[in-house]
């Protein structure tokens, strides 16, 4: 089922996804996460502006042809391939990466949508903790990876290549130094609710990634968002309990359309470029988020970078 779009307006914002998309003639993307919630519905709502050509990333490929069928449904024209890419393998996402550089040498959107949330105490195949590991770690390789791409697409003469990492406004339930360095190939098991510390770690890597990101290559646009409490495969996976929690923190306020929860994403990748803070993270829609100490120091996200290159640099080693 296509939803149909509503305007959402918070804080004196509005964005209509059908009227606020522009054109996207001749624009590459490629979103992670596509065969299933925020992500399926990003495919879909982009498809509807023509693009060149549209790329989502996921590990079911029987979901990815159905997307790919609901998405030529409401764009026949529109290009769209299915990579498939599991972020907890950082050699599933090097597979990925290859794949989708062997078909183009152009990306001017790259959204960084898929997720995990409050997963038990787990480690991913290369020995992180799982939602670190899944949520900034095997996002950060596909970025490392497909930055060439992206560097070059933003030579182009009126080029305008973004690049959108989701996060949350749970970030802020972070440990109290912001990101444990030395535990992260560890579970991170530290008793009852912690669960929910690991995941708003990750979340926060998001935000300093992307801070990071923008300041090293100033000629992308890059963002962080919070795409609202949506009530997805996330939190219907949920247990009873953990599911509650989540009402509780969002004071009831979980709302139950997918297409609503892409509307920042959407706004981030397509808003005109001059409306948007390079490094900024962003709450629905297009408001810029507070953040608290560890979210705006330039020093955690240094550190952050750092610890990054160097573990994927022992990955290629």
């Amino acid at each position: 089922m296509i939803h149909q779009p509503k305007i959402f307006r918070m804080a004196g914002k509005i964005f209509n996804p059908e009227t606020d998309i522009p054109d996207l003639h001749g624009k590459i993307i490629f979103i992670t996460g596509g065969t299933a919630g925020l992500g399926k519905e990003s495919v879909i709502a982009l498809a509807k502006h023509n693009p060149e050509h549209i790329y989502f990333s996921g590990r079911d490929s029987t979901r990815a042809a159905a997307v790919i069928s609901e998405c030529r449904s409401a764009a026949s024209g529109v290009s769209v391939t299915f990579i498939e890419c599991d972020l907890a393998s950082l050699a599933s996402v090097e597979n990925a990466a290859k794949q989708f550089t062997s078909q183009s040498q152009r990306l001017d959107i790259l959204m960084c949508n898929a997720g995990v949330m409050a997963l038990p105490p787990a480690l991913t195949e290369d020995g992180y903790e799982v939602q670190f590991g899944t949520n900034h770690l095997g996002h950060a390789l596909l970025v490392k990876l497909l930055l060439p791409t992206l560097l070059r697409t933003a030579g182009i003469a009126g080029s305008d290549v973004r690049v959108v990492f989701l996060s949350s406004n749970g970030y802020r339930a972070h440990p109290r130094g912001g990101v444990v360095f030395k535990d992260l190939h560890s579970t991170q098991d530290y008793g009852f609710g912690s669960e929910w510390f690991r995941y708003a770690q990750s979340k926060l890597a998001n935000i300093l990634y992307a801070a990071e990101l923008a300041r090293r290559y100033p000629n992308l646009t890059t963002v962080s968002v919070h795409p609202g409490a949506i009530a997805t495969g996330l939190i219907h996976n949920l247990p009873r309990l953990k599911k509650v929690f989540v009402y509780v923190v969002n004071l009831g306020r979980v709302k139950s359309t997918l297409a609503e929860g892409t509307w920042n994403q959407l706004w981030a990748a397509t808003e005109e470029k001059n409306k948007i803070a390079n490094g900024a993270y962003y709450e629905p829609v297009g408001i810029m988020g507070k953040l608290d100490s560890k979210g705006k120091s330039e020093k955690l996200a240094g550190e952050l970078w750092e610890w990054t290159q160097k573990e994927l640099e022992a990955y290629h080693a």
